[in-house]
């Protein structure tokens, strides 16, 4: 089986780490089928698409919204980076799925609106599947509502006419879309578990997503949460598109 590419981008090492031990978890891939390249550490490499089987592009710190002026000059970097190979990803449907910063690469580049509109605490929640979503093949062994864990802000608040929504939830019209056939992004994070995001909230807890003092709160919000369900969409990711 040829592997799939995990595009990350977390400086932190116990953030990143957990985040690729997450997706070789519950996508069912071994070390081997699952080529990691850390975006924020150095200039992306020359990538091969016809050498893997589908690219997953984990969450990450960057607001994709932001204005030029006031990104890093890492997140400018990768961005310019990325941009040329998510041409290439788009142009030949190549099977892809994004979780979180996900929904800000592929939602940007084809024309949706991203704001703070929707922005979402860290927290567990009900995630709706729309009739498109009930339909799609990747979204198949999953209920038609479900939890997952969520913490962004930005988000998209009007998606391009070419898009399929997917998923949608309260607070957030768009959890989940479709471009193509085989182009996804996901708002919630399908690789979260409780020991993930409790690991992120401690990484991530200056970093304006909750109030510093508040941590102790957030972890027993999350605690609260029941999020089995949206692991299954890596696996199906993984069977959908494995191949030789």
């Amino acid at each position: 089986m040829r592997p799939f590419l995990l595009l990350a981008s977390r400086a932190e090492d116990p953030a990143a780490d957990g985040e690729h031990a997450a997706v070789l978890r519950y996508s069912g891939l071994g070390t081997d089928a699952l080529h990691r390249v850390r975006m924020e550490a150095g200039p992306l490499p020359a990538i091969d698409l016809d050498a893997y089987s589908g690219v997953i592009v984990g969450g990450s710190p960057f607001d994709s919204s932001l204005p030029e002026a006031d990104k890093s000059p890492v997140q400018r970097r990768v961005e310019q980076e990325l941009a040329p190979l998510l041409d290439e990803i788009v142009e030949r449907d190549v099977p892809f799925l994004g979780a979180c910063y996900g929904v800000g690469t592929l939602g940007l580049h084809e024309g949706a609106v991203l704001d703070d509109t929707y922005a979402e605490p860290i927290s567990p929640v009900t995630i709706r599947l729309t009739a498109e979503g009930r339909a799609d093949p990747l979204l198949a062994d999953l209920p038609d509502a479900f939890e997952a864990y969520v913490g962004h802000k930005e988000a998209v608040r009007e998606l391009p006419a070419h898009a399929v929504l997917l998923a949608t939830s309260d607070a957030c019209p768009v959890q989940m879309f479709r471009v193509k056939e085989n182009l996804y992004a996901t708002q919630f994070h399908p690789e979260l578990d409780l020991e993930g995001i409790l690991t992120r909230i401690g990484v991530y807890r200056d970093y304006g997503y909750f109030a510093p003092e508040t941590a102790g709160d957030v972890e027993a919000t999350v605690r609260r949460g029941d999020v089995r369900e949206p692991h299954r969409i890596l696996a199906a990711f993984v069977r959908r598109y494995a191949r030789d």
